[in-house]
C-alpha cells in the first residue's frame, strides 16, 4: 500500500480508470492550474503529493498547504472575524500580500465600491517532511502500472516528518506579522492541521491561548482534521480554534521583534490587488 495518499487531489484508496492522464496533466484541483510543487532538477514534473500516510498508527498527514484549500472552507470559518463588515460589501481573496515579517499567504476582504473597508490575515502551514517524497511517489506510478524512470536504489529512500523545526518557524513568523496586525486592529489566521497543532501545544507554552478562541484577539489558530470517507476519499473539518495576541506568542517563543505598518499602506496593497478575479466563491 503506497503511503503517497492523495496524488494531484485524488485519494489514492480509490479505484480510477484516468492515472495516466492525471499525472500528464499535473494539475492541482484545488488551485485550478498545474501543481506547483515541482522537482528541482526537472521543473517540467510535478510532485503532486498532498497528504501521505505517517506515523504510529499510521494516519493521513497534509504535507501541501494548497491541500487546506478544500471547498475554501477555511475562508468561510474566518468571515466572522471580519467584523466592519457589512450587507451589500463584497468579499475577495487576495493571495501574497507583503507586510513587514514577510509575505501572507491570503487575505479575505471585504470591500465596497473598490474601497477596503474590513480584512483578515490567512496563513497556512502543513508538515514540511525531511528527505523526500519522490521514491514514494514513484513507488506508487509502479503500483498504478504508469511508465516510470528511476533507478533501483533511488526507490529505497524515504522521508520523515520535521516536526520540531516546522512548528517553530512558523511561530516565529506568526510573532512577526501579528505585530503589524495588532497594531492596526485586524486579526491574522494560522491555519494548521489538528496534527501540527497537538506538537505546538505539547512542545510550547500553550497554556494561556484561549480555547474556544476569543473573537478580539489578534491571533488566531484554526486546526482541521482529516478524515478518510466511506468512498475512499478525504475531507477536512475544522477541529479547534484557539486564540492569542502578540504577547501570547512572544511567551510561546521568548522573542521580542518589531513590526509596524501604518493600515493605509495594507488597504493601498489591497485595493490595487482586488478585482474581478480575486471576488470570493465558495465553490
Amino acid at each position: 500500500m503506497s503511503r503517497v495518499k492523495e496524488f494531484f487531489g485524488r485519494s489514492t484508496d480509490q479505484e480510477w480508470d484516468d492515472w495516466a492522464n492525471v499525472t500528464e496533466e499535473q494539475q492541482c484541483p484545488f488551485l485550478g492550474r498545474r501543481c506547483y510543487k515541482v522537482r528541482k532538477s526537472d521543473p517540467g514534473i510535478s510532485i503532486g503529493t498532498c497528504t501521505v500516510s505517517y506515523g504510529r498508527p499510521l494516519e493521513p498527514i497534509i504535507i501541501c498547504p494548497t491541500r487546506l484549500l478544500e471547498k475554501r472552507q477555511i475562508f468561510t470559518d474566518c468571515l466572522h472575524l471580519l467584523t466592519a463588515h457589512q450587507p451589500g460589501n463584497e468579499l475577495h481573496i487576495v493571495s501574497e500580500v507583503t507586510v513587514p515579517g514577510g509575505s501572507v499567504d491570503y487575505f479575505l476582504v471585504s470591500e465596497r465600491s473598490g474601497k477596503v473597508k474590513d480584512f483578515v490575515g490567512i496563513e497556512l502551514q502543513t508538515l514540511d517532511t525531511t528527505g523526500t517524497v519522490w521514491p514514494d511517489r514513484q513507488r506508487l506510478l509502479r503500483d498504478l502500472g504508469l511508465p516510470r524512470a528511476d533507478k533501483a536504489e533511488d526507490l529505497k529512500r524515504s522521508f520523515g516528518m520535521n516536526w520540531k523545526m516546522t512548528a517553530k518557524t512558523i511561530l516565529v513568523q506568526m510573532h512577526h506579522k501579528v505585530q503589524t496586525f495588532e497594531h492596526v486592529n485586524r486579526k491574522l489566521v494560522l491555519v494548521v492541521q489538528d496534527r501540527l497543532l497537538d506538537y505546538m501545544k505539547k512542545e510550547f507554552n500553550f497554556g494561556h491561548l484561549a480555547e474556544p478562541a476569543n473573537l478580539g484577539d489578534s491571533m488566531q489558530f484554526h486546526s482541521y482534521g482529516v478524515s478518510q470517507n466511506g468512498d475512499g476519499s478525504f475531507s477536512l473539518s475544522l477541529d479547534t480554534r484557539l486564540s492569542t495576541d502578540e504577547n501570547g506568542i512572544s511567551q510561546c517563543l521568548g522573542l521580542q521583534a518589531e513590526a509596524r505598518v501604518e493600515l493605509e499602506q495594507i488597504v493601498a496593497t489591497l485595493e490595487g490587488k482586488i478585482s474581478s478575479a480575486t471576488r470570493f466563491s465558495p465553490v
